[in-house]
């Protein structure tokens, strides 16, 4: 094989090996085999000054419930949940953490951990009694809009995209191009839908209505979350048919409060909690870079990073179907 070829071949065995979706993956790792296990959070000021605190959290990219493995198995990073729940017991610990700003960058992600991360910030919020501003970067949809929820003030910025109020099931049908190549369906069952939503075969009408339905009770409990959450959202039916929505048309449906920066949504937080100063501080891991509020989310293990093919599945790929809170249309 010749040196072009097998470079062809070994990028599109990647790619296969690796798409998800997106399109796209971030890869990171670290290339020292003697590295430690997870480090311990640490504390770092990226704003202001004096004794209290307004901890930055983030949530960002694919909300899921599963450690991603980073190319070639260098590390593992923690699922958006695990994170989140790490850093609210580490805050919960601190009586000079007097506000939450939740910094979400994130298309959505699984129906489970998108309500558990709601969940969590729900119930630290009545344990502490602490205000909880979120602050909307490029992408807040889906299930990053069901997280958003949980705050007491919803910023957006100018240029946000959020929205997507649904539920999505992928799957595909791989009959017709399954026969052309001489594979065929040997399934065994129990049951007469036991196989539903199987990629081998054309899914029934029955079938059909039997996820449908599962899938509006989903959009049930999201659309009654946001009536519950919004009380001043204006019903329009074309908020809540899954489109998505420029930070405009999110602020006239009153699915946000105001559209500002991030600097807003710091001066929200120390309002809502009556501080006349406060340090904004996010916890990072050694080698995770905090230095300013708009540091990027943390991306376990530090170490050296990768951008090979730039691509991210978010644990879209594993486990099989899996009901999503998520926009993320195909390409990048």
């Amino acid at each position: 094989m010749s040196g072009g070829r097998f470079k062809l071949v070994l990028v599109a065995a990647l790619s296969a090996l690796f798409a998800g979706p997106s399109g796209c993956v971030f890869v990171s790792g670290s290339i020292n085999p003697f590295a430690r296990g997870t480090e311990p959070l640490e504390e770092h000021t990226v704003a202001g000054e004096g004794r209290d605190k307004i901890l930055l959290l983030d949530i960002s990219q694919v909300i899921s419930d599963e450690e991603q493995q980073t190319a070639f198995g260098f590390k593992r990073r923690e699922s958006t949940v695990a994170r989140v729940e790490e850093e609210l017991r580490h805050a919960a610990g601190d009586d000079r953490v007097k506000a939450v700003i939740l910094r979400i960058n994130s298309p959505g992600g699984t129906v489970t951990a998108s309500d558990v991360v709601y969940h969590r910030l729900m119930s630290f919020k009545a344990d502490r009694g602490l205000p909880l501003v979120a602050q909307m970067m490029d992408v807040a949809t889906s299930g990053g809009y069901y997280v958003a929820l949980a705050a007491d003030e919803i910023v957006a910025s100018p240029t946000t995209v959020t929205g997507s109020i649904g539920v999505v099931l992928y799957g595909f049908n791989l009959e017709g191009l399954l026969a052309k190549v001489g594979v065929t369906n040997q399934t065994i069952k129990s049951g007469t839908h036991k196989d539903i939503g199987s990629p081998l075969r054309r899914m029934t009408a029955e079938e059909s209505a039997i996820m449908q339905s599962v899938l509006d009770e989903m959009q049930s409990r999201f659309v009654g979350l946001v009536r519950q959450r919004r009380p001043r959202f204006d019903g329009a039916a074309a908020a809540l048919d899954g489109r998505i929505l420029t930070a405009g048309q999110a602020l006239e449906a009153k699915l946000v409060d105001r559209i500002g920066y991030l600097d807003d949504a710091v001066t929200a937080a120390r309002t809502r909690a009556q501080l006349g100063q406060a340090r904004v501080v996010m916890y990072r891991r050694p080698g995770e870079y905090a230095h300013n509020i708009y540091s990027r989310a943390a991306v376990a293990g530090g170490g050296v990073q990768f951008n090979l093919l730039h691509l991210e599945t978010g644990g879209l790929l594993s486990g099989g179907p899996r009901f999503m809170y998520l926009w993320l249309p195909f390409g990048e």
